[in-house]
């Protein structure tokens, strides 16, 4: 795997988690009771972004470590996935009579 490769990988995986941490003990204004006008009452009041941010990226390190292991180390292949067989490699042009 690349560096590219990787940097792509962690930045997939750290959106996916920040999206999946995000709704976490969110305080809303409606929770707090003090709405202000013109906002929605699930609006979040406290959302503690950086600490979900830390979170998020220590989450996604041990995430990124396991599934970059097992794409470089070959645990588990696209061969492994081919459930219909239909990655096979195509005939030679011999074979095809081409």
């Amino acid at each position: 795997m690349g560096i590219t490769s990787a940097l792509v990988l962690f930045a997939v995986i750290w959106s996916m988690t920040f999206l999946i941490v995000l709704p976490i003990r969110v305080k809303t204004q409606g929770d707090l009771g003090e709405i202000v006008p013109g906002t929605h009452a699930g609006a979040p009041e406290v959302h503690n972004l950086r600490k979900k941010a830390w979170i998020t990226t220590w989450i996604s390190l041990v995430l990124w470590a396991i599934i970059s292991a097992i794409i470089v180390f070959e645990v588990i292949t696209v061969r492994d996935l081919d459930w219909f067989g239909r990655g096979s490699p195509a005939a030679p042009a011999s074979e095809t009579g081409e």
